[in-house]
């Protein structure tokens, strides 16, 4: 089984924060790749569904962001499963916005969501690291996470969320390489390329 928890914080006035990406990813995965319905478990919302043929439960904990581990724990003992079986979706600092990453273990880099799920589980679990970019002063840090994306980041942001959710099938596979390539192409799609130019006309030819 798969545990594939989205971080964020709980409450309409935190919906579009750049600190609740994970929640708006995770939920873009349950509505595409058609999980059952919302419901509260493990102190979190959760909906049940497969994905490649392997069982999946999503999550979205509702302890808020700084106790995000309590809730992963909790489903993770109950499920009787090993830290290698959580991705975790989240804001990331220091990547730009429309980066994505992927990594398996490591530290927390002040993230206080992943310092309380390495507190509950270890840290040998799947992180989907989402770019948010850096405000430049880390005195600024606090309140650009907890601010909502700007206007003209929208489509940017909803392209990363597709992304994520359109190509998760194939990091559940265990291709980490092949999600992070896809999902960039769909971030970042790259430009069309020229038309070939017209062949001259033949030598007499009207």
């Amino acid at each position: 089984m798969l545990l594939i928890a989205g971080l964020g914080n709980p409450g309409p006035k935190y919906d579009r924060n750049r600190h609740n990406i994970g929640f708006m990813a995770v939920d873009e995965i349950v509505r595409r790749h058609s999980f059952a319905v919302w419901r509260a478990r493990f102190q979190s919302l959760v909906a049940e569904g497969e994905i490649e043929g392997r069982k999946a439960l999503a999550m979205k904990p509702m302890t808020f962001m700084n106790e995000s581990g309590r809730a992963v724990g909790e489903a993770l003992r109950f499920y009787k499963l090993s830290p290698p079986d959580v991705i975790v979706l989240h804001d990331e600092l220091d990547l730009m916005l429309g980066k994505i990453r992927v990594k398996r273990g490591g530290g927390h880099a002040g993230h206080n969501g992943l310092r309380s799920i390495d507190a509950h589980i270890g840290d040998d679990f799947w992180r989907v690291r989402m770019g948010i970019g850096h405000p430049g002063d880390k005195e600024k840090v606090h309140g650009h996470v907890l601010s909502d994306f700007a206007k003209p980041e929208q489509p940017l942001v909803d392209r990363m969320v597709e992304g994520v959710a359109m190509h998760f099938s194939v990091l559940a596979s265990g291709d980490e390489g092949g999600f992070m390539s896809r999902v960039a192409q769909h971030i970042f799609p790259p430009p069309p390329k020229p038309p070939k130019p017209s062949a001259p006309p033949v030598s007499g030819e009207a």
